[in-house]
């Protein structure tokens, strides 16, 4: 029969299966198992009272495995149960698992997108199995009380109960499928049952022993233990053993051994019991490599590796040391989508093939880690490569295409190195270091490999420390909104505010640009866009009533914001709310984004233009089609690329200002006015001016940024005219 640890079928397509669906599945694995397990051995309950116990327990083990967190411990009293019902047969527990494992990996009620199905499958069945198995020898352990008792009742009792006594003994220790033995105290075999015949394939123990029997290498120790038992230092003996066949073969056995006293109680004989779990042994070892190994390519997993690298860094050579490679297939989903998971596996397969064929020469060991992530640890020595030339020898190994039915495909990897680590690393932060080492390469394309940078992690690390703070700060109202002028560059008058992100953490104060960048790898830049939106609405507002102006307020959105398709509904809410008129809120788009189509970023763009809104892209200058954009859509205003700003900055080049003197032009031809943001002095203003930009933003114009309601209408002194200006 094939194990279930092996199927390796996965959940068939068809139709969505319903909750009744799922019920009488679990009814069917149910009968299917009571099936298998009365054919194995004899069960003193009705075929009612079994289903029903198979289907709780079904029940049991599936809303475990279906269980998020997965916690594989609650069917413990699985295997106790099956026990106690007798289900004890040589067969019980095979057939068992047999039952249970292939439900497990093919019921498409416990299939799982994350695909850790398998994952959980094992865990589950290790449990189980130790549970039958612990619960087993509690089994025999009080079976063996049993017959202890009925020993000492039997010595103790009057002559006239002597037969009766005699008789229940021999029925107990006859009809026992347990092994059980009766040996005197130098381990001569004086009575055994039919159980243990048959484990040990022996009818004659004529001139025998216990310590005969067992394996020679662990004859000493029984024969310390059973001394100490003799001479009244212990009072039983459970130990595990090998015991050997007829036929020379090892049998694995649970051993238990107590002393038979007379009436005077002096020793004279020792009462062994022998439970054969040489099946339990070989699926307990199955089941603990199936653990710590990868089910597709067999490599060792994280756990394994995690293990191994500790191992490798305390033994590696001072001189030498070792070194961690983290690898990552490049664009491995387009395999994977494009011709299927099958072919997708059969990559992984080859991959880790591959990996081992280049660190055959070497004292190293290749692992799996999660979907197409491989991971090394060479512990190295005088001839080992140095690291170019092992990632060459990756790359090239991994660059040879394999055919799949006339297809040749390949995967290029990413690598993140750590060299020759120190070997008191803590391992978890060990792996930390290579996985951002990792990140850092992929960033520049593909097919690249980078080394352990210590300043640049420590850069990293700060970081996402600040992206993994952003949510407490964000609902503790430590992110806030301030606002900075745009000014006409004609007269120097105030021609709007513009809301910008301020997160004040640590003393140190966070940027707008970075709070976004921040937010994108978080996922709260949508919820940053509805803070920015709905505070810098209401500071307007405020700043309005207070100062009889009717400023508009812009606010500039990031790709992911503008694709939103919440995002017009989100507007519209909050101008209700707060009863800000729609021509005083414009919002800019990134012109990359309108460009490319993405998302929902042009109907938003229409739509929030139709609802009176003002509308503004962004980054104007930066490509070829910015024009055709500006043309197209319905666009008030354009705001000059920030490099283009710098550049003309800090180059005299004519050929850049008159560049930009044509992109001005055409903007205005187009009916949009222009923004220029970057402004820092007034030769910088001026020159804008004079080749026809319309606002300005910039320290020029306000070195900081500040909270309109906490501002009076005059607080800022725009240079320009020598006068204040709102």
């Amino acid at each position: 029969m094939t194990s279930p640890l092996h199927d390796s079928s996965r959940v068939p397509a068809g139709p969505a299966r319903t909750p009744a669906d799922h019920a009488r599945a679990r009814v069917k694995v149910a009968r299917k198992w009571a099936y298998l397990i009365s054919s194995s051995t004899y069960l003193p309950l009705s075929q009612q009272e079994i289903d029903q116990a198979m289907h709780e327990m079904v029940d049991v083990v599936f809303n475990a495995a279906l269980r998020d967190p997965f916690n594989p411990e609650e069917i413990i009293g699985v295997g106790a149960r099956l026990v106690d019902m007798r289900c004890t047969g040589p067969t019980s527990l095979r057939r068992t698992i047999d039952v249970l494992g292939k439900a497990l990996l093919t019921e498409p009620e416990l299939y799982r997108i994350d695909g850790k199905q398998d994952e959980r499958a094992v865990q589950l069945l290790g449990v189980l199995a130790s549970d039958y198995l612990e619960s087993t020898r509690q089994f025999v352990f009080t079976q063996q009380e049993d017959i202890k008792e009925a020993l000492v009742r039997a010595g103790s009792d009057a002559q006239r109960q002597m037969r009766a006594t005699e008789a229940r003994f021999d029925a107990v220790f006859t009809s026992s499928p347990t092994g059980i033995a009766i040996v005197d105290l130098a381990g001569g075999f004086v009575r055994t049952n039919t159980s243990l015949d048959d484990m040990l394939d022996r009818q004659d123990y004529a001139g025998l022993t216990l310590f005969d029997v067992v394996d020679p290498d662990e004859v000493p120790f029984l024969k310390a233990a059973c001394k100490d038992l003799a001479d009244g230092w212990a009072e039983r003996l459970h130990q595990q053993r090998r015991l050997l066949r007829s036929d020379g073969e090892a049998v694995r056995a649970s051993l238990s051994v107590t002393v038979l006293r007379d009436n005077g109680s002096t020793p004279t004989h020792f009462l062994v019991t022998v439970q054969d779990v040489t099946e339990m042994s070989l699926l307990q070892g199955q089941l603990s490599h199936q653990s710590l190994h990868d089910v597709l390519t067999g490599l060792p997993n994280r756990q394994y590796f995690s293990t191994r690298l500790e191992s490798v860094l305390r033994q590696a050579n001072p001189e030498t040391g070792a070194t961690l490679y983290h690898l990552d297939l490049d664009a491995f989903s387009m395999i994977t989508d494009g011709l299927g998971r099958q072919v997708g596996d059969r990559v992984l397969m080859n991959a880790a093939q591959r990996l081992k064929a280049v660190l055959a020469g070497e004292n190293a060991m290749v692992a799996r880690f999660d979907g197409d992530e491989f991971a090394i640890i060479v512990e190295n020595s005088d001839t080992t490569p140095d690291v170019v030339s092992m990632v060459a020898s990756i790359n090239e190994e991994l660059a040879e295409p394999i055919y799949f039915e006339g297809r040749g495909v390949a995967a290029s990897v990413s690598i993140g190195i750590v060299h020759r680590p120190p070997a008191d690393s803590d391992i978890t932060e060990l792996l930390r270091t290579a996985d951002m080492t990792l990140r850092r390469a992929k960033a520049n394309g593909r097919r690249q490999w980078g080394l352990f940078d210590a300043s640049a992690d420590a850069l990293d690390r700060s970081r996402f420390s600040l992206s993994a703070q952003m949510p407490g700060a964000l609902e503790m109202g430590e992110i806030t909104v301030v606002c900075r002028p745009l000014v006409r560059l004609a007269d120097s008058s105030v021609a709007g505010f513009e809301g910008l992100l301020h997160w004040e953490h640590d003393g140190e104060v966070i940027s707008h640009a970075d709070c976004l960048e921040l937010a994108e790898q978080t996922g709260l830049i949508l919820p940053l866009r509805d803070t920015l939106l709905e505070d810098a609405c209401k500071q307007i507002h405020s700043w309005n009533t207070a100062s009889g102006a009717d400023l508009p307020i812009v606010i500039d959105l990031t790709a992911n914001q503008a694709c939103d398709p919440d995002l017009v509904g989100v507007v519209l809410l909050y101008l209700e709310q707060i009863g800000l008129r729609p021509g005083l809120l414009q919002i800019g788009v990134p012109v990359s984004v309108l460009l490319a189509d993405r998302g929902e970023s042009v109907d938003n763009f229409r739509m929030l233009a139709e609802n009176g809104i003002g509308t503004a892209v962004h980054g104007f200058g930066s490509a070829a089609g910015d024009i055709e954009c500006i043309e197209d859509l319905p666009t008030g205003s354009a705001r000059i690329a920030p490099r283009l700003v710098e550049r003309q900055r800090s180059s005299k080049s004519t050929l850049i200002a008159r560049t930009l003197t044509d992109l001005v032009e055409v903007a205005k031809l187009a009916g949009a006015s222009v923004t220029v943001d970057g402004i820092e002095t007034a030769e910088q203003a001026d020159w804008w001016r004079e080749i026809g930009a319309d606002t300005a933003l910039g320290r020029y114009f306000a070195p900081e940024p500040a909270d309109l309601r906490e501002l009076a209408p005059s607080s800022w002194n725009i240079p320009g005219t020598g006068s204040t200006r709102r």
